[in-house]
């Protein structure tokens, strides 16, 4: 395939790819994958979710624990939306929300009381909400400004 056929191909695939690992794609890879198309250069995002796709599912940790790895590096990093998503992610891969407050509190350990806050406020979204209705919505806690990605 070559042309847009062969480019709308190449681009599902890296999508296909980040569903495998977070069930879903990321706002910032579609931005990226956009750009890539746009400049020329998927083979850049290729690479890039070939190297994910290796470390995230060919690692001796699994993919349970490495989405919680990843959700408690974010955390100490204090990036929230990449957080978010891993933590979805750790959900994706059979984690449970006991698994993600125990990274929290390790996060609170290791990185302070921010990083544990924000990883508490993060799996209270991920809670259904009081009324037994759907999940939650993320509330914005940074002032309605868009969040770095990752």
């Amino acid at each position: 395939m070559t042309g847009e056929a062969g480019y709308a191909a190449r681009a599902e695939a890296v999508r296909d790819r980040y569903r495998s690992t977070l069930g879903t794609v990321p706002g910032g890879v579609q931005e990226r994958l956009r750009l890539a198309g746009e400049s020329g250069r998927l083979s850049t995002e290729e690479a890039l979710a070939e190297l994910r796709h290796i470390v995230l599912t060919d690692s001796p940790l699994g993919a349970r624990v490495q989405q919680l790895v990843h959700f408690g590096q974010l955390l100490a990093l204090g990036r929230p939306e990449p957080a978010r998503i891993h933590a979805r992610g750790a959900l994706h891969a059979g984690a449970g929300i006991a698994d993600l407050v125990g990274v929290a509190e390790t996060a609170l350990i290791t990185a302070g009381v921010p990083a544990y806050a924000l990883g508490t406020e993060i799996i209270a979204e991920l809670l259904p909400p009081p009324d037994g209705g759907g999940r939650r919505q993320p509330e914005r806690t940074d002032g309605g400004r868009p969040a770095p990605r990752g």
